[in-house]
């Protein structure tokens, strides 16, 4: 990939809270100033938008287009057409970005650092997976792990302190 940025994984089943903590470490990336850009794995198959297809983008994608984009108000949005796309693929996209840091939420059997979110006994399965760096879970007490473990009810969001640490210090590493 282009320049060296830090990525990071939220995984866990669905309704697991991965979402709750991105939208909070993408406030948090942001007061620290680090640029970040977000994926998404969408995991109940078939488009994740499909509203999309009724607008131009989505007709441009019907008619052939492998890329599609729209600018307006100073966002721009890509709409990519292809059969399916793997991580390393869009990771390889967004290496064209300017982005200190990116955010996968889902992909779990990727090989990245991640942030595991356990709401009950049937997702502690998940912490078999490689590259666990922390826990968060409804109730520390079920998780068994030598990975830091961290509560959702926690009200100063401690694992958010503990996951810029390790952003930054993967991030920084390539300087070093």
């Amino acid at each position: 990939m282009g320049k060296h940025r830090a990525i990071l994984q939220v995984a866990g089943f669905q309704n697991s809270g991965k979402t709750a903590v991105m939208e909070k470490l993408i406030k948090r990336a942001q007061r620290e100033s680090l640029k970040t850009g977000t994926i998404k794995h969408h995991g109940h198959g078939g488009a994740p938008d499909k509203a999309l297809m009724e607008k131009d983008s989505g007709k441009h994608l019907e008619a052939g287009s492998k890329l599609a984009g729209v600018e307006g108000g100073g966002v721009l949005q890509l709409s990519l057409g292809s059969g399916s796309w793997t991580l390393e693929e869009l990771l390889n996209i967004y290496s064209l970005l300017d982005l200190d840091l990116i955010l996968i939420e889902g992909y779990k059997h990727a090989p990245y650092p991640k942030a595991v979110c356990i709401r009950n006994e049937h997702d502690l399965g998940l912490l078999e997976l490689s590259g666990i760096v922390c826990v968060i879970a409804d109730k520390k007490e079920m998780v068994q792990t030598s990975v830091p473990v961290f509560s959702f009810h926690d009200e100063e969001h401690l694992y958010l302190d503990f996951l810029v640490k390790v952003v930054k210090k993967q991030y920084e590493s390539e300087f070093i």
